[in-house]
């Protein structure tokens, strides 16, 4: 069964993880042609691993983003996917729950977005918003018309069960699971809200919203932490990303990514005896035309 690799941003398995310890920023300043270049190379690497895992047709990979608003969440899946075939690709974000999904339990929705084997699926929000914002704004449990009463608390330690439950199911069925929180500061959230406002071609971004939203920082990091410390397994690991710098971001989830799916051995299909002696008979009418 898949394990991941280590790294200096894998989330302990052993519920050490202390959001307040978490980086924002790298160690060291980036050089940022270096790590464009970096990336250049890993986004190549990632575009070949892509064909061999589509035609081995063994796994399938699940990329999941979570983060605070302007942590930069859709930039880095469009930077580090970009070399990869649009066939072999798929990209879902969760909003907010419709009538049909509220309808459901709450795994259903993403459930019904899974990559099939040979893909990569990517969720932008996931299963996770529902120990994560509505854990911040429990009034959202309204909606979803549990059929009994649950103390709070234990309700959030039983999604939390479900969610290690089903990822490993997964994980056990081909699945290859890596989840990145990507951890932006206050101040650097607020520059960026900022350079929405200031920016013409960024003013679409902005949302009114997140700035409400940003009073519930602490709420939301609290959440994040047991999260965090409750689902990263070896088979579905976590990774904690300082995202204040996205070249440094991008580069650092694109390396573990190419690191994780170099761990699978993937290799492309040998043809069988019986396969070779069709293709022998086929070249020669080709060769006859």
């Amino acid at each position: 069964m898949f394990k991941a690799i280590a790294s200096p941003h894998l989330v302990p398995f052993d519920g050490s993880f202390r959001e307040k310890a978490a980086r924002t920023a790298p160690v060291k300043a980036t050089d940022k042609d270096e790590s464009k270049k970096r990336l250049k190379k890993l986004v190549e690497e990632l575009g070949e691993m892509q064909e061999l895992l589509y035609a081995s047709d063994q796994y399938a990979v699940l990329l999941i983003f979570q983060a605070l608003d302007a942590a930069g969440k859709d930039s880095t899946i469009g930077k580090v996917l970009t070399g990869i075939n649009p066939l072999g690709c798929q990209v879902f974000s969760f909003k907010a729950p419709n009538a049909e999904e509220l309808d459901h339990d709450f795994l259903w929705r993403t459930t019904r977005c899974l990559p099939e084997r040979g893909r990569i699926g990517v969720f932008s929000r996931s299963h996770y918003e529902e120990v994560l914002v509505v854990r911040v704004h429990p009034e959202y449990l309204k909606a979803q018309k549990l059929p009994h009463k649950t103390d709070p608390e234990k309700l959030w330690q039983e999604r939390f069960e479900s969610i290690r439950e089903y990822e490993l199911h997964l994980v056990r069925n081909g699945v290859v699971i890596l989840k990145f929180w990507l951890n932006v500061s206050e101040d650097e959230q607020r520059r960026r809200f900022l350079s929405r406002l200031d920016e013409p071609h960024k003013s679409w971004k902005f949302n009114p919203r997140d700035v409400y939203e940003r009073r519930f920082r602490n709420a939301y990091l609290e959440a994040y932490e047991e999260a965090l410390n409750a689902t990263s397994k070896p088979w579905a690991p976590w990774y904690a990303i300082p995202a204040d710098d996205k070249d440094y971001m991008r580069e650092t989830v694109a390396e573990i990514i190419v690191d994780n799916l170099k761990r699978l051995a993937l290799a492309y299909p040998t043809p069988s005896a019986e396969d070779r002696a069709k293709f022998a008979e086929q070249r020669k009418v080709l060769e006859a035309e």
